[in-house]
């Protein structure tokens, strides 16, 4: 019912989740859906329509609970914890029903809402590394590229 009553901006988020990465290198640019995306200095912002999500890498998480951002020297912080507070209120404000506003840590029990879109890459049984202050997924679901790669080779047979 809400599919039929959004635009089109709206009803493809609900089909394809949009991942917003933060970082002190560069603005906000778009990310993959993939485990890759998750960095330890790095702030993601997903948006899955019903649910809006504010992950923090695990250098930043430290870094906040530390309260560098609450001194005075530290400006670039405190901008980049807000950047992403404030776009998620901005989709909030436009949106109804009201997506759910989840604010969590790499490693932390909240993350899941995050771990769940992503597409899983890296996990514990892949011969892929993950990336130093990456993430691997706890999961027995393949990644998309080894369902391409089998689609493909049932196409050809």
């Amino acid at each position: 019912m809400i599919l039929n009553r959004e635009n089109v901006a709206n009803s493809v988020v609900m089909i394809q989740p949009s991942l917003i990465s933060y970082s002190f290198h560069s603005g906000p640019e778009p990310a993959l859906l993939d485990v890759a995306s998750i960095v330890a200095d790095r702030i993601l912002l997903l948006d899955s329509y019903f649910t809006v999500v504010i992950f923090h890498g695990s250098t930043i998480a430290q870094w906040r609970k530390a309260g560098y951002h609450e001194q005075p020297e530290h400006q670039a912080f405190t901008q980049l914890l807000q950047a992403p507070r404030e776009d998620a209120d901005a989709i909030i404000k436009e949106r109804f029903p009201v997506p759910r506003l989840v604010i969590c840590d790499q490693h932390g029990s909240q993350a899941r809402f995050l771990l769940a879109k992503l597409n899983p890459s890296a996990t514990y049984n892949s011969d892929v590394p993950s990336v130093p202050g990456g993430d691997i997924l706890f999961t027995d679901d393949v990644s998309f590229e080894v369902f391409l790669d089998h689609l493909q080779r049932l196409a050809v047979q």
